[in-house]
């Protein structure tokens, strides 16, 4: 008998004006808590729609504030991965609904010395923190200036195992980096998330194709998800490219989608609104993907991982042929 595992996603694309919240509440932790209620609200119609696992986007209680270069208020909204306020409000809502909760923070490290991270806190249907994943690569483009708040991710290429199926979370910059989605897939995972905050100037026309690729090149399914909408700050910044200084990084375009191993793909959330994407999956698929196509099979990593250890030596040369001087 052939056993087929049917898996339903909610992704779901940022329209909160953050600034709104800031301006009512006048203090981070009024608008988390609106956050809080917001998507508890849009998870219990999740639930209604027999969703097993849903993933928020990335750093999803606060503004993506990281282009003002500014640290207050916005490391306020940093918290504990393992007990902080909104790590116990998603437990509850696994519990409650007997979900997996994928939950995309800035994270504040007491444990060394308060140091900041971008991750991912995946927490069991059970209501348990199951562990948690950290953004590995840091963009050095555009407006983002991430590196100047928190680390590159030391937590590797971790791989949850759930009552609904294996799950990895590459956080967004790390969507450009075809050997991340092939480490998350190689520790066996079955859908690898991709919460995201990317703006349509510098990234849209690459977005329908990274993740749809790691989903064909890894035999797994891809869930990208971003922000929509666009978030206005109080102080002005420059980019750095001696344009006039600006109010907003861009704007987030959405489109969030689930792409399978087999190259198909769901059609994007909207652009311009909130968006719940519900998904059903048969992981069956990524199994009878890699037996037609045989990638990994076929993938002669020990090549690759022995020229990438030269490669990454100061004393590397790059193996060009040339033509010899004639006499």
């Amino acid at each position: 008998m052939c056993y087929i595992c049917l898996l339903f996603l909610w992704l779901w694309g940022c329209l909160f004006p953050h600034q709104l919240f800031l301006r009512f509440c006048e203090s981070v932790g009024c608008e988390v808590a609106a956050l809080h209620r917001r998507i508890a609200e849009i998870v219990e119609v999740a639930a209604k729609s027999g969703v097993n696992i849903v993933c928020f986007q990335e750093a999803w209680t606060m503004p993506f504030a990281f282009c003002t270069r500014e640290k207050l208020p916005w490391t306020e909204f940093a918290e504990s991965a393992e007990d902080g306020p909104t790590t116990k409000f998603c437990q509850e809502l696994a519990k409650k609904y007997n979900m997996v909760v994928i939950s995309p923070i800035l994270e504040r490290d007491e444990t060394h010395g308060g140091t900041l991270w971008n991750t991912a806190v995946v927490i069991s249907s059970s209501g348990a923190v199951l562990g948690k994943s950290r953004k590995n690569h840091i963009p050095r483009v555009g407006d983002f200036n991430e590196s100047t708040y928190y680390m590159e991710g030391n937590t590797g290429h971790p791989v949850f195992q759930t009552q609904f199926g294996t799950i990895a979370v590459n956080i967004c910059y790390g969507r450009h980096h075809p050997l991340n989605w092939l480490m998350f897939s190689m520790n066996g995972a079955e859908i690898i998330f991709n919460p995201s905050a990317t703006v349509g100037k510098l990234s849209e026309s690459m977005w329908p194709v990274e993740a749809r690729n790691a989903a064909i090149a890894n035999h797994c399914f891809t869930c990208p998800i971003n922000r929509v909408g666009t978030e206005y700050y109080k102080n002005s910044f420059t980019s750095g490219d001696g344009g006039k200084a600006h109010h907003d990084l861009g704007y987030f375009y959405g489109s969030s989608y689930v792409a399978a191993p087999d190259g198909s793909r769901t059609p994007g959330l909207s652009r311009v609104r909130d968006g719940l994407l519900v998904v059903e999956m048969d992981l069956n698929l990524c199994r009878q993907v890699s037996d037609k196509w045989n990638f990994k099979m076929t993938g002669r990593y020990e090549m690759y991982a022995d020229k990438l250890t030269e490669a990454v030596q100061p004393c590397f040369i790059p193996n060009i042929i040339k033509e010899r001087a004639s006499h």
